[in-house]
């Protein structure tokens, strides 16, 4: 079975709309989403603060090159423009982590790094994807590290630029409103 984290997030038009249409392009392969939380723009642009969240996502038949794809469709399908490094963006989708068989992937490709090599700095990555998966953890400077010890580690300003919002994502076989 492959699977991946993805954290997802969108601050320009329709927040929320381009989120869910994540979990409406992925459809049944999200086994898990986070709460939407909203959270103030990383990287020193000026710019208006993100809807994020994370979705946990399986396939047999993806590989993790795949996982990159079905994320740039995603976000062609959103119309994101890629003009300013951490700059606003209709919808982001980040590969943050892949395992195989239960194996978790590393690469060093610099089209796919796995995992994510600034995830354990970002608070609002692991906030939301320890609310999809309680027990998560990240292979870390090569070591499996529980996500809950990485958001320790962050400031707490960092942890508070993080905030729940009264949003969630409807995912294939859920109820309006409910999360899986």
């Amino acid at each position: 079975m492959s699977g991946a984290v993805l954290s997802i997030g969108s601050n320009i038009g329709d927040r929320l709309a381009h989120l869910q249409s994540v979990c409406d392009g992925l459809g049944d392969r999200v086994v898990a989403a986070s709460r939407v939380y909203a959270t103030e723009p990383w990287g020193g642009v000026e710019q208006q603060d993100f809807l994020n969240a994370t979705l946990l996502v399986e396939d047999d038949a993806r590989t993790p090159r795949d996982w990159l794809d079905v994320g740039q469709h995603l976000e062609n399908e959103a119309r994101r423009v890629r003009d300013q490094r951490w700059g606003p963006r209709t919808l982001d989708v980040d590969v943050i982590s892949v395992w195989d068989d239960g194996a978790v992937v590393e690469s060093t490709d610099p089209v796919l790094t796995l995992p994510h090599p600034r995830a354990a700095e970002r608070a609002f990555v692991l906030i939301p994807w320890l609310d999809a998966d309680p027990g998560a953890v990240l292979r870390h400077r090569g070591s499996d590290v529980p996500v809950a010890d990485l958001l320790a580690a962050l400031t707490p300003a960092d942890r508070d630029g993080v905030r729940l919002t009264e949003h969630t994502l409807t995912t294939a076989g859920t109820d309006a409103g409910k999360q899986t």
